[in-house]
C-alpha cells in the first residue's frame, strides 16, 4: 500500500516539475510580482499557485533523497527557505525560489537524461523458432528458447542461428558482424563454431548446440549492455557536493542573525539568498549552451557528466570497422597471371616484370581495359549471379572502373551457376568454364596455383596482399589461373589527421577490433596507432577498457555497431558514429557524430574543457553575489523580497554568461 502511494506520488510531482506546469507556475509569479509592484492586495497571493506547482516538489524530492537515499542535496537548504518564507508571510518570495528551481530542474532534465540502452533492437536479433533435426532426421520448428544441449538444429540461408553451436554439417560464409565487429563474412565448414544472433549466408548447415538460449553469446551482450546501464549512478551537480556544509552554515548565521538583531525578517532573508539557485543553474546552462553548439557542428551530445569528463579523457580507444574505416568492401587491387609454357609469352611476362608476374593494379588508377582488366571482367561476369558481399562489391567495383565497357550489360548471364558455400563459385559462359573464390577451392578443381613457373610469384603477391589485410578471390579459365582480386574496407579521410591531432593533445590512441590481427595492424600502422588488440569479442572488449581503466586511464570508446554497445556503456565516455552505426551503438553511447567526421573528437576534447571552465567561472559569479546578498540581508538593507529579487538577478546573470559558450569559436 505504501509502496503504491509512494509511487503516485512520484508520479505527481514529476508530472508537476515538467515544462508545461514550469510555465504555468511562471506565469502565477509575474502575475504576483505585477500585483506587488502595483501594492495591490488579492483576497489569495497568485504566488501560491507557484509554490504549490513548483515548490512542493522541491521538498518532496529533497526528502526522497533524503530518507530514501540518504544523500543531502541543495535541495534540502533550498526547502528550507521556501517555508521559511512562507511562514513569515512572504509567498512571492518563496515562489520565486521555487519557480527558479523548476527552471533549473527542466534544464538538468534535457542536459543529462541518459539513454536506456536499446536493449530491445539486441533482443530482437534473437530468433524465436528453431528448425530442429530429431533422431528419425525429420525436422522440427520449435522455440528458440526450448533448444536443447546436443540438439541438432538446422538452419537456411539467409537465417539468424538460434544458439551457439559447432557445425556437424554443411558449410557456409557467416556474417558475425553484429557480435565482432568483422567486415568479412567467415567461412564455416564442419567443426567450425557458430554464435547466436549471426547471420548464415548461403549454405544450408546443421549445427550442435553447444549453450542454451539463455547463455548464448548474444545473450551475454544482452547482460552486459543491462549491466552497464545500471551501474552508471546519476549526475550530481557540482553544487550538491557543498550542501552538507552549506545547509549547517545558513542554519547557524540565520540563527545568529536573530539572535544578535532580534528581527527573523532579517533571518529569513539570509535563508532566501542563501539559496543556491543560480549555482544550480551554472551547471546545466553552461552545459546545455555547450551541446548547443556542438548540434550545429553535428555532434549529439546527451549527457552532460559525458561533457565534462571528455575533457578529462586521456586514452581513446576505437573500433576499425565502421568507425576507422567505412565498413564496406571495394576491389582494391587486381593482379593477371598466364600461367604459359611458351618461351615467348614467358619473355613477355618477365619483360613487365622480372618476378614472373604480369600486372598488379591499385583500382586507383586509370587501366587501359586491353591490357590489364581482362581478370576482372572474367570475375565480375562470373559473380554476377552471386549474392555472396564479395561477389557484389566486385560487380559494382567493375562497373564503376569501367563504365565505357558497354558490352558487359548486353554480356549473356553464366549458362550454369554453381555456388559452393565458404568455397566460391564455378560458372560456364559460352563453353568456358570460370571458377571464382578461394584458392583451396581452384586447387580442388585441378588448377595449379602453388605450382608451375608462376607459383613463386603468385605466392608473393597473396602473402603481400593479405599483410594488407585484404580478402582474395582467384580466378580461373579453362583450369589455368587469370589472376586474383583483392577486397580491402577502405579508411575514413579524416582517421589520419584526427590521430596526428589527438597525439597533439597528449591523448593515448588505442585500437580494439574483432577483425584478424593482419588487417587490424596494417589500418593501425597506417593512421598510427601502435597500441592494437584483435580477434576481440564483445566481452573482451569490455575487458580491455577495464583494463586500461584500472591503469589510470580516463578512457573514451568509439565505435559503430551493436558489439561495441557494451564497452560503449562501461567507457567514461562512449562516442558512436551515428549516420552508419547502428541504433543500438548510438543508444548505448554518450555522444553521437551526425556526420561521422572523426576529426570532431579533438573539437569535442576541446569544447569539453571550455564548458568546464565556464561552470566554474559561473559558479564564481554565483557564490560572489550569494555572499554579498547575505552580507547585505544580516545588515538589514534587503528584504525577503528584495532579497529574492537580488537571488533571481544571480540567476539570470549566470544564464547570459553560460549562453556565451553557444558562439565560442572553437577550433
Amino acid at each position: 500500500m505504501f509502496k503504491q502511494l509512494y509511487e503516485k506520488a512520484d508520479e505527481f510531482f514529476n508530472f508537476l516539475y515538467g515544462t508545461k506546469m514550469t510555465i504555468l507556475s511562471g506565469v502565477f509569479v509575474l502575475i504576483s510580482f505585477v500585483f506587488l509592484m502595483l501594492e495591490y492586495d488579492t483576497f489569495i497571493d497568485f504566488a501560491w499557485g507557484s509554490i504549490l506547482i513548483s515548490g512542493l516538489p522541491v521538498i518532496f524530492f529533497a526528502f526522497k533523497y533524503l530518507i530514501l537515499y540518504r544523500r543531502i542535496t541543495a535541495l534540502v537548504l533550498i526547502s528550507i527557505g521556501i517555508i521559511a518564507a512562507i511562514l513569515i508571510g512572504e509567498e512571492f518570495a518563496a515562489a520565486e525560489i521555487a519557480f527558479i528551481m523548476a527552471i533549473g530542474g527542466i534544464l538538468e532534465e534535457r542536459t543529462i537524461a541518459k539513454t536506456k540502452a536499446g536493449v530491445q533492437g539486441l533482443i530482437n536479433l534473437v530468433p524465436t523458432m528453431a528448425r530442429k533435426i530429431d533422431d528419425t532426421k525429420k525436422e522440427k520448428m520449435i522455440l528458440a528458447e526450448d533448444v536443447m544441449i546436443d540438439d541438432i538444429i538446422r538452419i537456411f540461408p539467409g537465417e539468424s542461428i538460434p544458439v551457439d553451436g559447432i557445425i556437424v554439417s554443411g558449410s557456409s560464409s557467416v556474417n558475425q558482424s553484429i557480435l565482432t565487429g568483422e567486415s568479412l563474412p567467415v567461412d564455416k565448414l564442419a567443426g567450425d563454431t557458430v554464435l547466436c544472433g549471426t547471420m548464415n549466408g548461403f549454405g544450408s548447415i546443421d549445427i550442435r548446440c553447444l549453450k542454451e538460449v539463455k547463455d548464448s553469446s548474444l545473450q551475454k551482450l544482452i547482460r552486459m549492455v543491462n549491466d552497464a546501464d545500471k551501474n552508471e549512478g546519476p549526475i550530481q551537480r557540482i553544487v550538491d557536493t557543498w550542501a552538507v556544509r552549506l545547509i549547517p552554515m545558513a542554519l547557524l548565521i540565520a540563527l545568529l542573525t536573530y539572535i544578535f538583531t532580534d528581527d527573523i525578517i532579517r533571518a529569513v532573508t539570509v535563508l532566501v539568498v542563501f539559496c543556491p539557485c543560480a549555482m544550480a543553474l551554472a551547471t546545466p546552462t553552461s552545459v546545455m549552451a555547450a551541446i548547443g553548439q556542438a548540434t550545429k557542428h553535428g555532434v549529439l551530445i546527451k549527457s552532460g557528466e559525458a561533457l565534462e569528463k571528455m575533457g578529462k579523457v586521456n586514452v581513446i580507444a576505437f573500433d576499425k570497422t565502421g568507425t576507422l574505416t567505412h565498413g564496406d568492401l571495394v576491389v582494391s587491387d587486381y593482379v593477371s597471371f598466364a600461367d604459359r609454357t611458351d618461351q615467348a609469352e614467358k619473355n613477355e611476362r618477365n619483360a613487365h616484370n622480372e618476378s614472373g608476374e604480369k600486372i598488379s593494379h591499385d583500382t586507383t588508377g586509370v587501366h587501359d581495359r586491353s591490357a590489364d582488366n581482362v581478370v576482372f571482367r572474367l570475375a565480375a561476369l562470373a559473380e554476377k549471379r552471386s549474392e555472396h558481399p564479395l561477389a557484389k562489391a566486385i560487380v559494382t567495383g567493375y562497373l564503376e572502373k569501367f563504365p565505357e565497357d558497354t558490352s558487359f550489360y548486353e554480356e549473356k548471364d553464366a549458362d550454369t551457376f554453381s555456388m559452393i558455400p565458404g568455397k566460391g563459385v564455378e560458372v560456364n559462359v559460352d563453353g568456358d568454364v570460370l571458377l571464382c573464390g578461394r584458392r583451396i577451392f581452384l586447387e580442388e578443381n585441378n588448377v595449379p596455383v602453388t605450382k608451375g613457373i608462376l607459383a613463386k610469384a603468385v605466392l608473393a603477391k597473396e602473402a603481400k596482399l593479405r599483410s594488407e589485410g585484404k580478402a582474395l578471390v582467384f580466378v580461373s579459365k579453362n583450369g589455368m589461373l587469370m589472376g586474383i582480386i583483392a577486397l580491402s574496407d577502405r579508411l575514413r579521410e579524416s582517421a589520419i589527421s584526427m590521430i596526428g591531432e589527438l597525439d597533439k593533445l597528449k591523448t593515448k590512441n588505442v585500437l580494439l577490433t574483432g577483425d584478424h590481427q593482419v588487417t587490424a595492424q596494417y589500418f593501425a600502422k597506417k593512421v598510427g596507432i601502435t597500441d592494437v588488440y584483435s580477434d576481440l569479442l564483445p566481452e573482451e572488449k569490455v575487458a580491455k577498457v577495464q583494463d586500461l581503466q584500472r591503469s589510470g586511464g580516463i578512457v573514451c570508446m568509439v565505435g559503430d555497431g551493436v558489439n561495441d554497445a557494451p564497452a560503449l556503456k562501461l567507457a567514461d565516455v562512449g562516442v558512436a558514429m551515428g549516420k552508419a552505426g547502428s541504433d543500438l551503438a548510438v543508444e548505448a553511447a554518450d555522444i553521437a557524430l551526425i556526420g561521422e567526421d572523426l576529426g570532431k573528437i579533438a573539437y569535442l576534447k576541446k569544447l569539453s574543457l571550455a564548458a568546464v571552465w565556464s561552470i566554474k567561472f559561473n559558479i564564481f559569479i554565483a557564490l560572489s553575489i550569494n555572499v554579498a546578498a547575505v552580507i547585505f540581508s544580516i545588515l538589514g538593507w534587503l528584504g525577503p523580497v528584495t532579497g529574492a529579487l537580488i537571488h533571481n538577478a544571480g540567476s539570470v546573470l549566470v544564464v547570459l554568461s553560460a549562453a556565451r559558450l553557444y558562439d565560442k569559436k572553437i577550433k
